[in-house]
């Protein structure tokens, strides 16, 4: 037994110098050091496969359509009017896409130059559809518009504060009718200054014997434009009041 052993170790000390493999060493690749193991071994998975494109492009279409024709019944073969609608619907949806993203770019490229433009109407005075205006100490008095649907003596104008207590009110003449100008000085009932913050006009007339309330829009000032978006388009920030858009403006003011 003594022999066998000494032959099999001497055999054994053979195959390891012939691999340059020790006995109790295993390679850094998974070799077990056994030659005929190491044949049949699986490969190492080199890493995560990369995440295909789940969209359909032009050339998936040809070769999708290439397959199609080698595929027909030679004694009934895709008729040609098929195969050009098959073609003319793939442009069409190809060209669909290309178009909705060069709407995008005009309308990215709208919303900056109409920002651009906006930015001219910063320190002034714009004219917005509402009976709000904001009185501060640098401009204490508040202008506006009071449309009439006909000509009318007088109109009744009733300032409000922001709770809705009564803080003034005055006379105008409607005779002109249209659009008429209104303005307030800041100066409540006693001639005192009013605080700061924001005020509504209210106004009212006679309409054939009628009292009616009336539209009123005042003006604002322009504080900031910010960029918006596609939809809203730019955005005036008014001083006192927030935003709104530059398409909601009636009117610009010189001062």
């Amino acid at each position: 037994m003594s022999l066998v052993n000494n032959v099999l170790n001497t055999s054994a000390q053979n195959v390891q110098s012939k691999s340059g493999v020790s006995p109790n060493s295993t390679s850094s690749t998974g070799s077990t050091g056994n030659p005929f193991l190491d044949s049949i071994s699986l490969p190492e998975d080199s890493g995560v496969p990369e995440a295909k494109s789940q969209q359909l492009t032009q050339d998936d279409f040809f070769s999708l359509l290439s397959q199609q024709l080698s595929m027909q019944d030679p004694f009934k073969p895709v008729d040609n009017d098929q195969m050009i609608a098959q073609m003319a619907s793939f442009s069409t949806v190809d060209g669909i896409g290309k178009l909705n993203d060069e709407i995008g770019n005009l309308n990215s490229l709208t919303t900056s130059s109409q920002a651009l433009q906006a930015s001219g109407l910063v320190g002034r005075k714009v004219l917005i559809p509402s009976d709000v205006g904001y009185s501060s100490s640098e401009d204490p008095g508040i202008k506006g518009v009071i449309s009439t649907p006909a000509p009318m003596q007088d109109i009744k104008i009733s300032v409000e504060d922001e709770s809705g207590q009564l803080i003034k009110t005055f006379i105008v003449d409607g005779r002109e009718g249209g659009n008429i100008d209104v303005s307030w000085d800041g100066l409540d009932k006693n001639g005192v200054p009013v605080k700061e913050g924001n005020y509504s006009f209210k106004a009212s007339g006679s309409v054939d014997g009628k009292a009616q309330e009336l539209a009123v829009s005042t003006y604002s000032h322009v504080s900031s434009v910010s960029l918006g978006t596609a939809s809203t388009g730019a955005i005036l920030n008014l001083r006192g009041m927030g935003g709104i858009k530059l398409a909601d403006v009636l009117a610009v003011s010189e001062t």
